[in-house]
């Protein structure tokens, strides 16, 4: 039986603006994730914009419907994004669920346009996305979360319990794994750690098995934030072919550690 390696992530696992890209439609082999791989069979379950409820979502369905996993590699996104299941409609995710960012919001948009400047390919994937959350009803009920209930407190809670409950899965099922991040702010605001603001997110922070994850360096840095300090090309808004291939050298001893060599 051929063993599978499972991938979760959103646009920086999925290969966004690799050169092999098709517009973000299919798993890019040149991303961080696929070259860390080897030969074993890849199941990626990364997409762009996805927060961390449902990557971990999406990557739990994945190991419950592949009894061969070898192993599972998670790179977690930003707080900000939401995962939710709303009404059934031909267009969401198993026709249920959607990820909501601030950037689907009115109040973003000057940000949202800033940011894709120079990416036709970008801005008109925007478009679709914005007609087909008015179609789904999505749009409306993003404004109304980012205006009325969005913090970070919530955020890191819900973004903790997701890799809590994943990685408490895997270790049921004894499947190896290797969690790392793109960015920081999973649990740093700056300089302070997220875990201070009370005693309740301390203890949910120690419960986050930290003997099993990879960072590109101190307090926690993440792949996206190394990628730049580091001054890899990037293209509008990820990090090049050059930065994921470098990136496998830095995590490979991990990795074999943590999920070994068949």
């Amino acid at each position: 039986m051929t063993k599978k390696i499972i991938a979760g992530g959103c646009s920086f696992t999925l290969g966004n603006e690799l050169s092999d890209d098709k517009d973000g439609k299919t798993p890019s082999n040149k991303s961080w994730a696929k070259l860390l791989t080897g030969d074993s069979d890849y199941v990626c379950t990364a997409f762009g914009g996805l927060g961390n409820s449902a990557i971990a979502r999406r990557t739990f369905n994945a190991v419950s419907q592949n009894p061969d996993v070898a192993g599972v590699i998670v790179m977690w996104s930003f707080l900000s994004r939401y995962d939710w299941a709303m009404p059934r409609h031909k267009e969401l995710d198993d026709t249920r669920w959607t990820t909501i960012s601030p950037w689907d919001t009115n109040m973003a948009a000057d940000e949202r346009h800033n940011a894709l400047t120079g990416s036709e390919s970008q801005q008109e994937h925007w478009k679709r996305r914005q007609e087909s959350m008015l179609k789904t009803g999505v749009k409306p009920f993003a404004e109304a979360i980012y205006k009325h209930g969005a913090n970070r407190y919530h955020e890191t809670y819900l973004s903790w319990k997701s890799i809590i409950w994943l990685q408490n899965i895997l270790e049921k099922k004894k499947i190896p794994f290797m969690f790392t991040l793109a960015d920081n702010s999973l649990f740093y605001n700056e300089f302070e750690h997220l875990k201070d603001q009370d005693s309740f997110m301390n203890a949910l922070h120690g419960e986050i098995d930290l003997t099993k994850w990879f960072s590109f360096g101190e307090r926690m840095m993440g792949f996206n934030q190394w990628s730049v300090i580091e001054e890899y090309e990037r293209g509008t808004t990820h990090p090049l072919d050059k930065a994921h291939q470098d990136a496998v050298q830095l995590m490979l001893p991990t990795f074999n550690k943590l999920i070994g060599e068949e």
